[in-house]
Parts: structure tokens; C-alpha cells; sequence
């Protein structure tokens, strides 16, 4: 019988136990498609009496990660520790030079030192996978890297945050206000304790970042990546752009421009009738458009035990195959330095809504400042009258330089008569 494929892996939490519940449920039928048996022989995590939910009897157990590097006998090593510095990059670091093939679902460590780790990768002929870093249990990376392998890649549009996308489907489902859909959130699990790097964007960003070095093979650039998160949306938002046909998703988009590659992460008004406008609750989703191939659509859950853990364990069964591929796609120096484009060249078209005083002149003082920017507008909204107290107007305008947009908003948000920062979201035709 040929040798099982020996795996250690670092991390026990909800993934790492998924792992080794999915490695050992579906050992039959993996074991036929690897061409070989995937066992988890060694571990490494902080607690070793902690209840997983999951038997370690018969494992090598290592207090420290680094030192299970050098485990003679472990074939993979597979991250699921998190975090870009400490011991999951000191891990990945030392299992790349001792030539080792390494599995993470890190998108953090990838994001910001990806280029890196893609050398060390390249110098010593071991294999860097991390499937499920983007996405969950969507098979993305694949999907780019390989599937759209001939295709050049025009734009990638993401849902890549179910956190985000669950706390926006209640607040349009429910009517409820951001601030207690997070709470509630949180309380599910949805959300964690500090959801800064979710409801912020960062967590997206970063997978953007890895998808965008996919799509247009160039090395990967976070700083480059534009983010917005969604703590100023509220409900008014969301019921409004029902309204006009629109709904509100937090995406991550890449796309080839003339100035090269633009990166943005930002709530953004979808039509109602474009397929990631309806993936909503804790799905992600990811949008490719490609040359000859046209636009692919794929959806799925992004995070938990079983869609990660699926996705840790098909790279598993590509090493097992002896399957390989550069890590960003193509090797190193074929990889082109294009400029990212800043966001302040965006074009495109805005929702703005603004907090008022109901009185004489004030939509003509609003629609002087953008006029002086070059701001045209498409259309104007105004529900109800209260003389002399504050109500909604919504604008939207046909698409403008984000610079010429900002320097309209700094203005209207020092018109006397504008009682709350104005409220800014990008429109994406898509």
C-alpha cells in the first residue's frame, strides 16, 4: 500500500478540530481521490487538555509550533494558528526552508508578506498552499490561479466577509439598526468580541489583496487596498436603496484600469438584480470576469469548521497527487510590478444623503457646491416636510472623480444647514 501522506498541523481551534473530523469521517473517499491515506500524525496548540470535541490519542503533541518544522516525520505541515507575526509566520518561515510543503488559511500572513514567503517557497521547492485563506469552502484560489488560468482577468468582485453580510441582510431584513444587529451577532458568534477587523474591512481586504495578485500576477499589495467599513450604514440607508432598487453589500473589488490596478473594499449600492445582491446571511461570494470566459459566479459559506476545514484538505490532496502550482500563479520574476491606481482616480456614480433643515435655499446651496465640483446629478429624494427640523435627502449623481466628490462633501458638511456628516456610498453598476 503506498505511504500515507504524514500531516502535522498547528492550531486546534474550530478549523483545526474541522480538520481532523473531516480527515478522519472521510478518510475512505480521500484517501481513493489523494492516491494515498491523509493522517494527521503530529499537533500543535496551547491547551493540551482542552476539550475539542475531537480525540488527539496517538498524536506527537508540540507546545512550541516552530519545533514541529523539523518533525522528521511529518510530510505537511498545515497553519491554523492566525495572525501575520508571531508564531504562525515564524511556523511558515521555518517549514519553507527545511523544504516542506505548507498548508495555511492564513489570509492575514499571505496578505502582508506574501510576496516573502513566495520566495522562500520558490528557493526551496516546497509547496505553499492556502485555499482556504479566501472564501471558506468556495474554491476561489483554484478557481483564479487554475480554472481561469487562460483568461486575462478584467474584475473580481467579492462578498468577502459573512460577518459583514449577515449584519447587513437583518439590518434589510429587520429594519433594525447596525449597533444592535452587531450585538446580536455577537452573541450567535457570528461576530467576535473585538469585531474591529471585520466590521472595519480589514478581513477583507486582506483577501482581496490575495485575490487581486491572482487575477492580474503581480505581487501581492495590500497597502495598496483602499477600505472602508460599514459602521455608518443605518437603516435609513439600506430602506432608501430598496427604494431606488438597489441594495447595500460590503465588497471587495480589483479591476484593471487605465492607471493600472485599482483595490477597494467599501459598502457599495448593487442593482437589486445582479446575482451577489442576493447572497445574503453569512455567505460569501466571489464574481470573476474574464476575457473569453465572461463573467463566473461562485457562492458558498466563507467560514466555520466544515467549509475551511473542505478547503485544507483539497490542497492536502493536491500535495498528496504531487499537484503543484507557483504560489501566486506564475513564478516570481514573471510576475509585473503594475502601479496601483489611488482612489482618488475612481470614477463612478454616489448616493449621498444628507441630514437637513427643512428651510428655503438649501437644496440650492447643496446642489450649487456640486455643480462647482462637477458633480452632475441624476436624481433627488425628499420624504416628508418638517419646517424647521432635520429631514433625509438622498441625491444620487452620474459618475464623477472620487477627488472631485470629496472636495464637494467637505463643503456641504460645513453648510450650516447640514445637521449630520453626510453619508457617502458608492454606486457599482458591476
Amino acid at each position: 500500500m503506498t505511504r500515507p501522506l504524514s500531516v502535522a498541523v498547528a492550531g486546534l481551534g474550530t478549523v483545526g478540530a474541522g480538520l481532523l473530523t473531516l480527515l478522519r469521517d472521510n478518510a475512505e473517499l480521500i484517501a481513493a481521490r489523494a492516491g494515498r491515506p491523509i493522517v494527521v500524525t503530529a499537533v500543535a496548540a496551547r491547551e493540551r487538555n482542552r476539550d475539542r470535541g475531537v480525540s488527539l490519542e496517538g498524536l506527537r503533541w508540540y507546545e512550541d509550533p516552530v519545533a514541529m518544522a523539523a518533525d522528521a516525520q511529518a510530510d505537511v505541515i498545515v497553519e491554523l494558528i492566525g495572525g501575520s507575526e508571531g508564531p504562525a509566520r515564524a511556523l511558515v518561515e521555518a517549514a519553507l526552508a527545511a523544504g516542506k510543503p505548507v498548508v495555511t488559511a492564513n489570509k492575514a500572513l499571505l496578505a502582508l508578506h506574501g510576496t516573502a514567503l513566495a520566495a522562500r517557497a520558490e528557493a526551496s521547492g516546497a509547496t505553499l498552499a492556502y485555499e482556504a485563506a479566501v472564501a471558506g469552502g468556495i474554491p476561489a484560489i483554484k478557481a483564479l490561479r487554475e480554472g481561469l488560468a487562460a483568461n486575462g482577468i478584467r474584475r473580481v468582485t467579492g462578498i468577502l466577509n459573512g460577518t459583514c453580510n449577515y449584519i447587513l441582510t437583518c439590518m434589510r431584513e429587520q429594519g433594525r439598526e447596525f449597533g444592535d444587529v452587531l450585538a446580536e451577532a455577537q452573541k450567535l458568534g457570528y461576530a467576535e468580541a473585538d469585531p474591529s477587523f471585520d466590521i472595519d474591512g480589514i478581513d477583507a481586504a486582506h483577501k482581496l489583496a490575495i485575490l487581486a495578485a491572482l487575477a492580474f500576477g503581480r505581487p501581492v499589495d495590500f497597502p495598496a487596498v483602499h477600505v472602508e467599513g460599514i459602521r455608518a450604514i443605518s437603516a435609513l440607508d439600506i430602506r432608501l436603496a430598496d427604494q431606488l432598487g438597489y441594495r447595500i453589500k460590503l465588497l471587495g473589488i480589483a479591476e484593471r484600469t487605465e492607471g493600472g490596478v485599482a483595490t477597494r473594499v467599501h459598502p457599495c449600492m448593487v442593482p437589486a438584480s445582479h446575482p451577489i445582491a442576493r447572497v445574503d446571511g453569512v455567505f460569501n461570494a466571489v464574481v470573476a470576469e474574464g476575457d473569453f470566459v465572461g463573467r463566473v459566479v461562485l457562492e458558498g459559506r466563507g467560514a466555520g469548521a466544515g467549509p475551511t476545514a473542505s478547503a485544507v484538505a483539497a490542497d492536502l490532496i493536491d500535495i498528496a497527487r504531487g499537484r503543484s502550482t507557483p504560489v501566486w500563479g506564475a513564478a516570481g520574476p514573471a510576475l509585473k510590478a503594475i502601479p496601483a491606481e489611488p482612489m482618488a482616480a475612481h470614477h463612478g456614480a454616489y448616493y449621498l444623503r444628507l441630514m437637513v433643515l427643512d428651510r428655503p435655499g438649501v437644496i440650492a446651496d447643496v446642489t450649487g457646491v456640486l455643480r462647482d465640483h462637477g458633480v452632475s446629478l441624476e436624481s433627488m429624494i425628499q420624504r416628508g416636510r418638517a419646517p424647521g427640523e432635520a429631514v433625509p435627502v438622498v441625491l444620487t449623481t452620474h459618475a464623477c472623480r472620487e477627488s472631485s466628490m470629496r472636495e464637494a462633501l467637505a463643503r456641504i458638511a460645513g453648510l450650516e444647514a447640514v445637521l449630520e456628516p453626510p453619508a457617502l456610498i458608492r454606486i457599482e453598476t458591476l
